[in-house]
């Protein structure tokens, strides 16, 4: 079986959880470091699935990487490849894929739950997490409008495009469901100014600063068990 690509755009933005939980369902897997100026392939039949991680940059950002992931993202759908996005990674896959990226009324940030759908595609990608709250972590300012036939698979108070599926193959995942104790903490350490920014301004859709950082432990691990029934449905697609 081929490698499934997953491409880092920044430091903050590492896979976290991603690359365990592939290596753990029988992946081969290869990091491709956007971030340290390592090339975007322009072929994606050498890869069995590819998985597109977050970033502080926006779609419509002038990086010449951008356009690349984008064609890259079109040539995996014309050829049946699985693509998975988290954050920037779902707000590129939906732009690719004749979506759109527009900015959010309001930044999301920290921890919020989702409420996953009760159909029968989230069932399928959930399992027993469908129908029900999942804790996530978030910290977006851009919102992804998803393509026509995308199927929402969850949603939440503050931001309607959580999670779709499109073509029952691909994944858009706005949520931070990947990350891992030591990337929270990076991320308050890079940008904890925005999160104290926002809560001062009484912005509803971001946590209380204060309780970041309680059971980092308790939550990402429950954040990586949602994670991974996701992931097994999704290199069920793979070629």
């Amino acid at each position: 079986m081929k490698p499934i690509a997953i491409f880092q755009h920044t430091e903050v933005g590492a896979p976290g959880a991603v690359m365990p939980i592939l290596e753990a369902l029988g992946c081969e897997v290869q990091l491709i470091r956007v971030v340290d100026g390592e090339q975007v392939p322009r072929d994606s039949s050498n890869f069995s699935g590819l998985v597109f991680m977050g970033g502080y940059m926006g779609v419509h950002d002038n990086y010449p990487w951008i356009p690349l992931e984008l064609a890259l993202i079109r040539d995996a759908d014309a050829h049946g490849i699985p693509v998975a996005g988290h954050c920037l990674g779902s707000q590129l896959l939906a732009l690719a894929l004749g979506g759109n990226v527009v900015r959010h009324t309001q930044p999301e940030i920290g921890w919020q739950p989702l409420q996953t759908e009760n159909n029968s595609v989230a069932r399928e990608w959930w399992g027993e997490f469908a129908a029900s709250e999942v804790q996530t972590f978030q910290w977006h300012g851009d919102t992804f409008l998803p393509p026509a036939g995308a199927q929402r698979i969850a949603h939440s108070t503050h931001c309607e495009s959580q999670a779709f599926v499109i073509h029952n193959r691909h994944l858009l995942l706005q949520s931070h469901l990947e990350m891992t104790p030591t990337l929270v903490e990076l991320s308050l350490k890079h940008n904890g100014h925005q999160l104290h920014r926002q809560h001062a301004l009484k912005n509803p859709a971001v946590s209380d600063p204060e309780d970041v950082m309680t059971d980092l432990v308790m939550r990402t691990e429950r954040m990586h068990a949602a994670l991974m029934k996701l992931y097994s449905r999704w290199i069920l697609g793979r070629n």
